[in-house]
């Protein structure tokens, strides 16, 4: 099994613990990137502990506490019980002063470090995921320390450079653990669609002059996003995950733009984004995108999380500590290596854990590429 520990019970939560027994109970692997990672499919995957601060969760079952205000995604499926009760967690900056009636505070008290370490190692978690809202800077290092030092793997789906840090990566290279990240990319979500037709137009030729992405949703998500102070390192992750598509990132990243723009209260948990491009093509003519694109917003990023929970644990098993690049590139917007194309990304995925003796079923390259 991967035992799997959640931080913080928001909307990707609910729909990530209904994915599960959705998988498990209909035995259909449409829809999921990756059948099989190792000796782990999706049915093999159980989350036995959970953190939040919101006194509509704390304390209440894990089968409850997802569909508590201010969540949204629908009750889609029905969940036995698994005994796991949300734990009350440490504030710190995860509450934008904006958003503390949607995310009352509980009267509990908050604890230590070292307590929730402790339980997270007695309860065999192997893989601690950060689920926190956008800008819980010191939150997002809290809880790396408490996977450090509970010896779980971290995987970081905000845009907080953990994943991606150095220092980061050494620490959890010494506490004999890993990290991977960082701000998970959607199943296919605006910055994948974006980066695929960016990369798109280096191969034909073509270099983009200038882009933008604007994104409008009507979930906590967004609303916590109003507060622009909390989103410098989301627009920096969401704008580089464009422009290292192109021949000169730095260069280029100045004229795009590529994050939040606006909540709509009526969109609910579905995400809108607008795409526009302007590419320099043949003769230095110029050709125009414009493109609208619809998602539901938490089944975006729960496509990529059931991936990487168990892609972190057979690398844990296979004695791979630190912050693998390789292993973040695929399905992070902001990894420690940044590469030019998601298919490169993912042949590197591939080779490396092939190289491991882990093997990945099905493999969405044609062979010709992987060779």
């Amino acid at each position: 099994m991967v035992r799997v520990g959640l931080i913080g019970v928001g909307n990707i939560a609910s729909m990530f613990i209904q994915s599960l027994q959705y998988y498990r109970s209909t035995g259909e692997p449409k829809g999921l990137i990756h059948r099989k990672i190792g000796n782990y499919e999706v049915k093999d995957i159980e989350v036995v502990y959970a953190v939040d601060v919101s006194r509509f969760k704390v304390g209440k079952e894990l089968e409850e506490a997802i569909f508590a205000k201010p969540n949204m995604v629908p009750k889609l499926v029905e969940l036995p019980r698994s005994g796991v009760v949300v734990r009350m967690g440490r504030v710190l900056d995860g509450v934008a002063d904006h958003m503390s009636e949607d995310f009352a505070v509980a009267d509990a008290r908050e604890p230590s470090l070292e307590e929730l370490a402790r339980e997270i190692s007695d309860k065999s978690v192997d893989v601690l995921v950060n689920l926190l809202p956008v800008g819980s800077r010191e939150a997002t290092r809290f809880y790396a320390e408490v996977a450090m030092r509970a010896g779980a793997a971290f995987v970081n789906c905000i845009p907080e450079f953990i994943a991606s840090n150095r220092t980061y990566s050494e620490r959890f290279k010494n506490a004999k653990t890993l990290v991977l990240g960082d701000d998970i990319k959607g199943q296919l979500g605006s910055t994948i669609v974006h980066r695929a037709l960016a990369s798109l137009a280096v191969m034909r030729g073509g270099e983009v002059v200038e882009s933008y992405q604007l994104n409008v949703g009507g979930n906590s998500d967004f609303k916590n996003m109003l507060d622009s102070r909390r989103l410098d390192s989301k627009k920096i992750s969401k704008t580089m995950a464009v422009a290292t598509t192109q021949p000169d990132p730095e260069s280029v990243a100045e004229r795009i733009f590529a994050g939040p723009s606006g909540y709509v209260p009526f969109l609910g948990n579905t995400k809108v984004s607008y795409i526009y491009m302007k590419i320099s093509g043949f003769m230095g003519l110029p050709i125009f995108i414009d493109l609208k694109l619809t998602v539901d917003d938490k089944a975006m990023a729960s496509a990529i999380l059931v991936d990487v929970v168990r892609l972190a644990k057979v690398l844990k098993e296979a004695g791979i500590y630190g912050n693998p690049g390789w292993a973040s590139a695929f399905y992070f917007k902001h990894p420690p290596e940044p590469v030019k194309s998601d298919e490169e990304a993912l042949a590197s995925l591939y080779k490396n854990l092939e190289e491991l003796g882990i093997s990945v079923e099905p493999k969405r390259l044609p062979e010709w590429m992987l060779g």
